[in-house]
């Protein structure tokens, strides 16, 4: 028996009977990585000797007859923007290349106090800004399911390490898709809570307002698991909230009454064929199961897009500051005076994309500009919000892509930024909202690659949003 086939769920059960250990099961995990990893490049640091040491005193613990947490010596990976206490962490940046964070993110925090074993962080674009995961300064992540084509982004690297089979989940960062996109794109669970329900202290901000810490996993029911863990408030982070505590079980409830929009903004000609069949089919089974659903009209999610990008780039160009060559992170040789160091150390420090996004996030707050473009943006950003909270008086839950179609293949990409900016016009209406989404993986499109559906909910509806991605899972394994 393979114990990196075995899902969270099955995994911890051995545990608890200690059929198995956690020192055995994090040494097959890293000699898989070991074997695997040098294709798809999941991982930019492995941190196999702290694993080991965690997994050694769980089993210590276990054997003296203690009680544990039931996930105890469960490995996982956590995307490199997030802080591991001790770690190298370099948001896939030549800026923070040999940073090392000091202490632990509130999620990594929470998953310790569960026993997790962490095995590693993983891959993304360039601090999360990209969607395919070949925007990172080191190496390019590939698709497990066919390592030609891209995992997606920005939480590549999490998304194929899942996949790959070198960890059983992962957490990741989803700031416009980020989460459920990969998810989509390798066949693998995505989560994105509700804004606030996962403490953002310890990742990295691109654009605070719309970041939320996710979960990329195999099962839906173990992305409940994981979410259970890391939800709740934290002192240290005045977006999180009381409301997100609970309990997050995919139990399906026989014949239940969902009505189910489908919006038809999110299912225009851009989408594929592969996409809406997927979709249509998603639909199908809602029904057959008791679920009403019906067509309507969001009209404002056609700006969507637009103010994202808006929104995003400017408060990058704000949290990016930070990362000047003074206090920590890269500093540029042969500088002359205060503005060369800044600028030889950006220059240096930043890839295209980031750079890209910070030119527009300062041009659209420069004066004479902020009013046209960024305050014009917040208020269709509170008219998108306004719609959604309008759907859900009306209706459970809503169905979407997650992506206008299946991944493409590594260096296919447009040389438009504008054209793959589009790749993300079903997901981004979610942060903008704050509102909580999963991506199920639902069948396969062109050249065999995964599909996958989007479920978006109400605010901290997360529960019956698993309880929707756990039957359409089930369906989509028969």
């Amino acid at each position: 028996m393979s114990l990196t086939k075995l899902s969270m769920a099955e995994l911890a059960v051995l545990l608890r009977s200690r059929q198995i250990s956690a020192v055995e099961t994090a040494a097959e995990y890293f000699d898989k990585i070991e074997k695997e990893d040098g294709k798809i490049g999941a991982y930019l640091t492995v941190t196999k000797e702290i694993a080991l040491r965690q997994a050694e005193a769980i089993d210590q613990k276990r054997a003296a007859g203690e009680e544990l947490p039931p996930f105890a010596g469960v490995p996982a990976a956590v995307k490199d923007n997030i802080c591991v206490a001790g770690v190298r962490m370099t948001c896939a940046s030549k800026i923070l290349e040999n940073f090392v964070a000091p202490y632990d993110a509130a999620a990594v925090e929470r998953l310790r106090q569960n026993g997790i074993i962490l095995l590693g962080k993983t891959n993304l674009d360039e601090f999360a800004m990209g969607s395919t995961t070949e925007n990172s300064a080191f190496q390019i992540t590939r698709n497990p399911r066919a390592v030609e084509y891209v995992p997606g982004g920005s939480s590549g690297g999490s998304a194929a390490a899942v996949a790959a089979e070198t960890a059983v989940f992962a957490l990741g960062s989803d700031t416009g898709g980020s989460v459920r996109l990969p998810a989509s794109h390798c066949g693998v669970v995505g989560l994105k809570p509700t804004y606030g329900a996962v403490s953002r202290w310890g990742l990295t901000a691109f654009a605070s307002s719309l970041d939320q810490v996710g979960i990329l996993a195999r099962t839906v029911e173990d992305t409940g698991a994981v979410l259970q863990m890391i939800v709740g408030p934290d002192s240290r982070d005045a977006t999180s909230c009381e409301q997100a505590r609970g309990l997050f079980v995919a139990d399906i409830p026989p014949q239940k009454k969902w009505k189910i929009a489908l919006p038809q903004e999110l299912l225009g000609a851009q989408i594929s064929d592969n996409v809406r069949e997927a979709v249509a089919r998603a639909a199908h089974v809602l029904e057959s199961y008791g679920a009403q659903v019906e067509w309507i009209r969001m009209p404002s999610l056609r700006y969507a897009l637009s103010t994202y990008y808006i929104i995003s780039s400017a408060e990058a160009s704000s949290n990016l500051a930070r990362f000047d060559g003074v206090r920590y992170g890269r500093r540029a040789q042969g500088y002359t005076d205060m503005n060369s160091l800044y600028e030889k150390s950006r220059s240096e420090g930043f890839g295209r994309e980031v750079k890209r996004r910070l030119l527009l996030g300062a041009f659209v707050l420069s004066a004479g500009y902020q009013e046209r473009y960024y305050r014009n943006a917040l208020r269709v950003r509170e008219r998108i919000r306004t719609e959604w909270q309008e759907v859900f008086t009306k209706y459970d839950a809503v169905l979407s892509p997650v992506s206008p179609d299946t991944a493409a293949k590594i260096g296919a990409r447009d040389p438009d930024p504008v054209k793959q900016y589009k790749g993300d016009l079903c997901t981004v209406p979610v942060n903008l909202a704050g509102l909580p989404a999963v991506s199920v993986p639902f069948g396969k499109g062109e050249n065999e690659m995964p599909v996958g559906v989007q479920i978006v909910g109400n605010v901290f509806s997360e529960q019956s949003l698993l309880q929707i991605a756990a039957l359409l899972e089930r369906e989509a394994l028969i």
